[in-house]
């Protein structure tokens, strides 16, 4: 290739891609959205709730199904996993050592899955809960003079 051909093929890919910002999207007819003309995000509150639910649901099965560190404790509290490490240490298997490894690992990868279940939980009902209050406050101010809810011409007013 010589240096004049190369030097028009940058000038060409210059020219076919300048420095705008192009956005991707899914074609006009409304693929992804399942069809339908709306391309609003619309959540509902027995959405939030529905999540909030099956990540509280979640939470608790998973508190109890990955507690292997607590599984089988004795008297003094040490779980079975943790007994086994300790054994196979004081009979020199390097094996028991790297099982203490093990369950603190697992443990703290399980505690923050935990953490995230109750963060997803916790977080949407605070959402539900507080655009419920914003709900309420918003159709206060929304009142006409005799109690009723203001008008649609009336409310298009501050979107002027």
């Amino acid at each position: 290739m010589a240096w004049d051909e190369w030097e028009q093929l940058k000038a060409d890919a210059a020219q076919r891609s300048s420095t705008r910002m192009q956005l991707n999207q899914l074609p006009a007819d409304g693929g992804g959205s399942g069809g339908g003309a709306t391309d609003e995000l619309v959540v509902k509150q027995d959405d939030l709730g529905a999540v909030g639910h099956d990540a509280f649901n979640l939470y608790r099965d998973l508190h109890t199904g990955t507690d292997i560190a607590g599984a089988g404790m004795n008297k003094s509290g040490v779980g079975s996993t943790m007994q086994a490490a300790a054994s196979l240490k004081s009979h020199g298997f390097e094996m028991g050592g790297a099982l203490e490894s093990t369950v603190d690992v697992w443990t703290s990868q399980a505690k923050t899955v935990l953490q995230a279940c109750a963060h997803i939980s916790n977080h949407l009902d605070f959402s539900k809960k507080l655009h419920t209050e914003d709900d309420a406050k918003i159709a206060a101010v929304l009142r006409s003079r005799d109690g009723s809810a203001a008008s649609v011409s009336e409310i298009s007013k501050y979107f002027k």
